[in-house]
């Protein structure tokens, strides 16, 4: 997988695990399909999650600088 594409997976991922920390998105998903027992498990999985998800960016985009430098371009 190229960088280009690691980074915008990455960047992705991190985006949606986001939208789902930051607003009820999750919160209301789960209580429409009636899995809201899940909601004591958010906390333990997103953050962490959101964390890894945007290590893999950065180290993502730090693969494309590096590659775009030994290209000269």
């Amino acid at each position: 997988m190229t960088p280009k594409r690691q980074l915008t997976l990455w960047t992705a991922a991190a985006g949606v695990t986001g939208l789902c920390c930051f607003t009820p998105l999750l919160v209301v998903a789960l209580g429409a399909v009636g899995l809201s027992a899940w909601l004591v498990w958010l906390d333990l999985v997103l953050l962490p999650a959101l964390i890894l998800f945007l290590t893999l960016a950065v180290l993502a985009y730090f693969r494309l600088q590096r590659g775009r430098q030994m290209d000269g371009s």
